[in-house]
């Protein structure tokens, strides 16, 4: 039998009970550790279920391919979940799955988490997380100046590219007639949506060659 030392076991208590009180977002930072999924709302915890196979592989090569991307064109800084983005305005501390922040607002990232909006985020969603992706997670995007919203659903295999435009509003914009999605936030960068769907994903070398990224 592995015995659990008194911090493992505080960790493990902390993951499954979190704090019943309301705490502020400096008290939030304090309990959660960098392995701790969940997020700040309203000065409430809420735990975020570990993700699925699929999840974690279509995660991986997003975050691969745009890190790739913007690390050689100069472009800013890419991070995975779990990662805290402290939203402006609104009470809460979410953990987008993916976010990228802009060179020009590389200020914003501080020791243990983003202090203000992503320039771009990616939900991967999951039956768990669908109603928040996109409802609560929407609007709070939307409000705070997420510039750009992937939402990918894997089960559905279907995704979604929201465009902040200059009313503050989000605009829903599909892939073109190839099924390429061109983002505004990573100039440059394009996706064909079927990578996401395709089993095995494609690899990230092959993918990037198309893309001539190298």
């Amino acid at each position: 039998m592995v015995e659990i030392g008194q911090e493992q076991a505080v960790g493990v208590e902390k993951a499954i009970s979190p704090p019943k009180e309301k705490m502020s977002y400096e008290e939030f930072l304090e309990w959660c550790d960098e392995d701790t999924w969940a997020e700040w709302v309203n000065g409430e915890v809420v735990m975020v279920s570990p993700a699925a196979t699929k999840h974690q592989l279509i995660t991986g090569l997003l975050l691969q391919i745009m890190n790739i991307y913007a690390e050689t064109r100069n472009l800013g800084q890419v991070l995975s979940a779990p990662f805290l983005m402290r939203l402006p305005d609104v009470p809460s501390g979410r953990e987008p799955d993916l976010l990228f922040v802009a060179r020009a607002h590389l200020d914003r990232l501080k020791g243990t988490h983003l202090d203000g909006p992503a320039d771009l985020v990616v939900e991967i969603v999951s039956p768990e997380s669908r109603v928040r992706d996109r409802g609560e997670k929407f609007y709070e995007y939307e409000a705070t100046g997420v510039g750009e919203y992937w939402l990918v659903d894997p089960d559905r295999q279907q995704a979604e590219f929201y465009r902040l435009g200059a009313d503050g509003h989000y605009r829903l914009l599909m892939a073109d007639v190839e099924g390429i999605y061109h983002s505004e936030v990573l100039p440059g960068l394009w996706l064909k949506v079927e990578w996401l769907w395709q089993e095995p994903l494609p690899k990230v070398v092959d993918v990037l060659r198309e893309m001539e990224v190298i």
